[in-house]
């Protein structure tokens, strides 16, 4: 069941699927049992690339900006 759409966000952010997914494996690390928890975080992370207020380096784990900025 998914309780948050962050998905139509991260796309509307311009999010590549592989940077989510990183966003999504770095989040669920914090989150392991909690799925509404796990997706409200995600949502809130891809809020602001959408919105203009950061960029997608802000919100990546460090390990995957290097990929997405390729």
């Amino acid at each position: 069941m998914q309780c948050f759409s962050y998905k139509k966000v991260a796309r509307e952010a311009g999010i590549p699927p592989d940077a989510l997914a990183d966003l999504c494996t770095s989040v669920r690390e914090e989150f392991p049992t909690d799925g509404m928890m796990h997706e409200l975080r995600v949502l809130r992370a891809c809020m602001p690339v959408r919105d203009g207020y950061a960029k997608l380096e802000h919100i990546l784990p460090h390990e995957a900006v290097a990929v997405a900025s390729r």
